[in-house]
Order: structure tokens, then C-alpha cells, then sequence
């Protein structure tokens, strides 16, 4: 499945059509939460999926409202709250912490989908049950059998995202592997040699960030200049996450067409982060995101592997003669007192990492 996401531009009438259906799914996301609650505290009942599902048509004679919001798209919100109510059982039985599912806040509801049908694209709108046409930029063609679609609201801007069902493609194979060590310096280094740069989209937008949370900070809660700070504050968020994603798509577009096999370590990222030195500049960097990426769009060619392989010793080990050379991680060259091996640590770390995986 790949997900394919364009910009709407609806009218300024389509614009509250579409808040209107948000608001009133949201209202029903809530109003089955609170079912499903006091039918449990009252009745010792657990409701599911099909319970609520089956008492739509009755909400719709009493509440008029709810007939202006296509059936499936109703169909959809119960989805999703049953959905994560699973998920709630599901870290409770793996002794997680849990997250009971909460009431969704006015800010916090920004989509809804279709699921089966009720949209449409023709030319350049997009006709959509019971909301009208919008017109949609389609800065690429849809490819596949599409199979949803779901309408987000965010940071004032309206998009819509097409889950397409799509048949693995072939690029040309190369016949060649690589192995790459992720760095905080360098976005990454590959057993080549070659060293890609880390664009620190949050270092750079660090001082502007700053600025506009100060902003927030003054504003009176509730009012509606501290309303336009967060907007300003969230677009900014948005534009360096959107930075950090430009940087990943593009990093494994360029393995992907260079390489058949690419091995990376695998990093237990959640707990590197819990050193306060290093958190800032891996989170940053933005190594989990590149590696779903990575992982994403070589299972949607053919001939490409992705390899994730154990870190240990991937930094110690000499890449030429195997023996462990140990070394702070403020050493940033590998001296070999074996083989007089001398190298750039994340270097001779990637060439480790490569040799584990053709292992």
C-alpha cells in the first residue's frame, strides 16, 4: 500500500462543509467513547464495532445533523475508536503502558475517510459525498487500485491523502550492497566512503522556534492572539518536520537507485534518546524516520534489500583485521595498532556493518 497525499484548495463554503463534517465526527467519536464507558461501569458490558454500528441509523432519525456526513465516513470514526480500544488491550496484555482511549479535544479531530467509495477525481477536482467538488493539485499521477480516502485539516491547509494498492516496480540493479552508519555530525556514512550531510533542520530553526513559544507563552489562554501564535508556532513545526522528510526521501531514493542490498545497524533508538547529550541531535537527525522510509520503499521495488543488522562492536571492531580497537565516542578516528588501519570511525563502523550483512 502506498499513500499518495495532494493539496485541496476548497472554497471558502466548501471550507465550513468540511469543519461541519470534522465537528460532527468528532462528536460521534465522543459520544460512542462515553458509550462504551458507561456501558461497562453500568452493565458490566463491553461494546464493540458492530454494537455501535448497528444504532447508526437510529442516531440518524433523531439527529437530523449526522445525515449530512456520507454513511461510510460515519462507519469510519466507529472504526477508529474500536480500533483503539484493540490497541489499548493490546499493550495492557503486553504490560505497556496502556493509554486508555480518551475524548478527542477540538484540535485534536483533523481527518476523516472514505472508505469504499463516495469520492471521485475528475480533471482537477476531487467530488466528494455530501461536501462537494474541491479543486486538487495533482502534482503526480495516482498510481494503483485506490482504495481510501481520507481529508486532513492541518495548520489551516486541506489535503487529501489516497491509500493505493500498487504492484512492486523494477529499478534497475546495480549489483552492488552498502552499508551505512548513521551519525549526528553526518546525516550518514557509507562503507564507500562517502559521507552524506546532516541538514539539522532543527538547530538551524532552533532560534525562530524559540521565539514564536515565547510568543505563545504571553498571549492570555483562551484568547485569540495566543489562538494565532500557536498557528504560527505549529507552521513552523510543520515546515522543519517537513525538511527532515525532504532529507530522508531523497537519502533513500539515491540508495535505492545506487545499491541492490543496503545494511544499516539496528538501533534501539527510544533508548539511545535517554542520553540528554545526545537526544537533541538524534532526534534531529531524524533516524527512525529515514529507516521506515527506507524499509517502505524497498519492499515496493524488486531486487532490493534492506538489512538491519546488531550494532555491537560496529564501532570498535577493525573493518581490515577483525580485533577490537575500543575508543570513546569523542575519538572520531579509527587508529588499528594491529594492521595500522587508520580511518574515519564511521567509516570503518559502515564497512563493519556491511560485512555482517553479506555474513
Amino acid at each position: 500500500m502506498i499513500c499518495f497525499k495532494y493539496r485541496i484548495y476548497p472554497s471558502r463554503k466548501t471550507k465550513k462543509t468540511i469543519d461541519r463534517t470534522l465537528w460532527l465526527c468528532r462528536t460521534l467519536y465522543n459520544a460512542a467513547l462515553n458509550e462504551r464507558n458507561d456501558s461497562y461501569k453500568l452493565e458490566g458490558k463491553s461494546l464493540n464495532y458492530y454494537d455501535q454500528a448497528n444504532s447508526l441509523t437510529f442516531l440518524k432519525e433523531n439527529n437530523p445533523c449526522f445525515k449530512q456526513v456520507h454513511s461510510q465516513v460515519l462507519q469510519d470514526v466507529l472504526k477508529r475508536l474500536d480500533k483503539a480500544y484493540q490497541a489499548f488491550f493490546r499493550r495492557v496484555k503486553a504490560g505497556e503502558t496502556a493509554g486508555f482511549p480518551r475524548f478527542q479535544g477540538k484540535e485534536r479531530y483533523n481527518s476523516f475517510t472514505y472508505p469504499q467509495g463516495g469520492y471521485s477525481v475528475v480533471g482537477n477536482k476531487l467530488e466528494l459525498s455530501k461536501i462537494g467538488k474541491v479543486r486538487i493539485f495533482l502534482h503526480r499521477p495516482i498510481e494503483g487500485k485506490v482504495k481510501t480516502c481520507t481529508i486532513i485539516r492541518k495548520n489551516g491547509k486541506y489535503y487529501a491523502c489516497f491509500s493505493c494498492e500498487v504492484e512492486p516496480y523494477q529499478l534497475p540493479l546495480t549489483g552492488r550492497a552498502v552499508g551505512i552508519d548513521m551519525g549526528i555530525k553526518e546525516f550518514c556514512v557509507t562503507s564507500d566512503g562517502e559521507m552524506i550531510a546532516s541538514p539539522k533542520t532543527y538547530r538551524k530553526a532552533e532560534r525562530r522556534l524559540k521565539q514564536l513559544q515565547r510568543a505563545v507563552s504571553r498571549k492570555k489562554k483562551g484568547g485569540k492572539n495566543r489562538r494565532k501564535a500557536v498557528k504560527l508556532l505549529a507552521k513552523q513545526h510543520e515546515h522543519v518536520a517537513n525538511q527532515r522528510k525532504d532529507i530522508a526521501f531523497k537519502t533513500a531514493k539515491y540508495l535505492l537507485d545506487n545499491y541492490d542490498l543496503i545494511a544499516h545497524e539496528d538501533l534501539n533508538i527510544a533508548g539511545m534518546v535517554k542520553n540528554r547529550h545526545l537526544a537533541k541531535g538524534i532526534l534531529d537527525a531524524g533516524w527512525g524516520i529515514f529507516f521506515n522510509i527506507l524499509e517502505s520503499k524497498a519492499k515496493q521495488t524488486l531486487g532490493k534489500q534492506v538489512i538491519a543488522v546488531d550494532p555491537k562492536y560496529t564501532s570498535q571492531k577493525c573493518s581490515k583485521c577483525g580485533e577490537i580497537v575500543p575508543k570513546k565516542l569523542s575519538v572520531r578516528i579509527h587508529k588499528c595498532p594491529h594492521c595500522g588501519l587508520e580511518i574515519d570511525r564511521d567509516w570503518n563502523a559502515a564497512i563493519n556493518i556491511l560485512h555482517m550483512a553479506v555474513a
